[in-house]
């Protein structure tokens, strides 16, 4: 019975180390759009990000979801320096219990600066 409960413990813990990640993707051309107003103390200090923490739905049968970058106020270019990708434990549950029709998205951006 006790190598049962370690066995458990185990498989546990190690799901809940592997499920929450983040991964970013950073160009090496440009410059970060700059945000001088910015109280961050991240890496993203003096840089504006939008970020983005929402649930999107999708069938069964859909493959792929696409979020369209588009020029606006935060993003006066519609072009990304980096892309940062979290997936937590939470969005890992989330999917599973709802068999993927339901998808935690947590997504920050970063634009290019405009080039004179």
């Amino acid at each position: 019975m006790k190598n049962v409960k370690k066995y458990t413990l185990l498989i546990v813990f190690s799901i809940l180390l592997s499920s929450c990640y983040s991964v970013r993707v950073v160009s090496t051309k440009g410059t970060p759009q700059p945000d001088p107003f910015s109280e961050r103390k991240d890496k993203y200090r003096n840089i504006q990000v939008v970020e983005i923490d929402t649930v999107i739905k999708v069938n069964v049968i859909t493959k792929s979801f696409d979020y369209l970058i588009k020029e606006n106020k935060l993003c006066k270019t519609g072009k990304l320096h980096s892309v940062e990708y979290r997936s937590t434990l939470g969005g890992v549950l989330l999917s599973a219990i709802t068999f993927g029709t339901r998808r935690k998205m947590k997504v920050k951006y970063v634009c290019m600066k405009k080039e004179r």
